[in-house]
Order: C-alpha cells, then structure tokens, then sequence
C-alpha cells in the first residue's frame, strides 16, 4: 500500500528566526483530503562527550517553553547547509569549551515526525581538551561533569527528560558496553 500524502496547496503561516510554519493541505492514500500543520527547523546536533574518567559535561539551561531547568547534552541548531560534524564541532567548544580527538557517529533521531521536521545528529566525543567556554550571547548555561553510569541511572529512572539527551546516553552505553 502506498501510504504518501500529497501536498495540493501550503499556505504560510509563520517565518521566524530559527522556524518556519505552514498549513498544508494533502491528499490521502484513500482520496479523502487533510491538513497538517509542519513546523520547518534547520536541524540540530547532540554531543555525549566524555572524558578519561568517563564523566560526561552537560549542560542546564532555563527552556523558556517548559518554564523549566533542563539538564541536557551539548546541542546546537545547525547553519544553513552546515554539515553537521561542523556544528557539533563548534556546539561543543561553545557550550562547555571542550575540543575532542575522537568523534564517533551515532545517528540522527526525527525529534517530533507528526509536524516537526527536525533531524538531530548525535556524536560521541572523547579525548577532550578543555578550555573556555563561549555561549551565544542569549544562552545561559551551567556546566557540570557527571559520570556516566549516573547519566544511565538518571535517564531510565525518567529524570532527564530531554530526549535528546537520553537516547544519546542509551545509545553510547550500547555502543561502549559501559
């Protein structure tokens, strides 16, 4: 069964500073029509880092749309047309002034498929050297080393919340066997 919907008209609704949003109208695999609501992001990277004491630095910041601390993995939205090994490269070095030796791919997640079309990219990172940090001038962080089991413990317990976060520490500890 094919099951593509096909755009037959968009209309704008939003054009931001980071996102895009649009109301489009589709055919459905049966005929009938709907509308879907897409938000357009330009994509972003995760960075599990660690260091040679598997301690990995994260980050929390105030998220302004949960009204809420969240403790997060480095992460950063990507340039127009930016690889994104260029972007966790920088996003690192900016968020907790790390630089790494070693870069691992783990993959990329769709953050929201039902109307985000975000893609995240998720590096592992070691061999850090660390130096200064240099956040946008709009981004508060504190920046704290925590160990890596602690991190595994802390996502299946549910207390990081940041999805991000949790599928790159779950992927890593199958990855590393840690």
């Amino acid at each position: 069964m094919d099951l593509t919907e096909k755009m037959l008209e968009r209309q704008e609704i939003f054009d931001g500073h980071i996102i895009k949003v649009h109301l489009d109208k589709v055919s459905l695999p049966n005929g009938e029509t709907a509308f879907r609501e897409i938000v357009d992001h330009p994509g972003g990277v995760g960075i599990l880092a660690m260091d040679e004491h598997n301690c990995v630095p994260m980050v929390t910041q105030y998220r302004y749309a949960f009204g809420r601390n969240v403790l997060e993995i480095p992460a950063g939205k990507r340039e127009e047309g930016e690889d994104p090994f260029v972007t966790a490269m920088r996003e690192l070095k900016e968020e907790v002034g790390a630089v790494a030796e070693e870069w691992i791919p783990m993959g990329k997640l769709l953050a929201s498929p039902g109307c985000y079309n975000e893609t995240l990219y998720l590096y592992l990172a070691r061999g850090l050297t660390f130096g200064d940090v240099h956040p946008d001038e709009d981004e508060f962080l504190e920046m704290q080393r925590i160990p890596f089991g602690e991190l595994v413990h802390r996502c299946m317990d549910g207390e990081i919340e940041d999805a991000k976060t949790v599928a790159a520490v779950l992927k890593a500890k199958v990855l590393l066997d840690l």
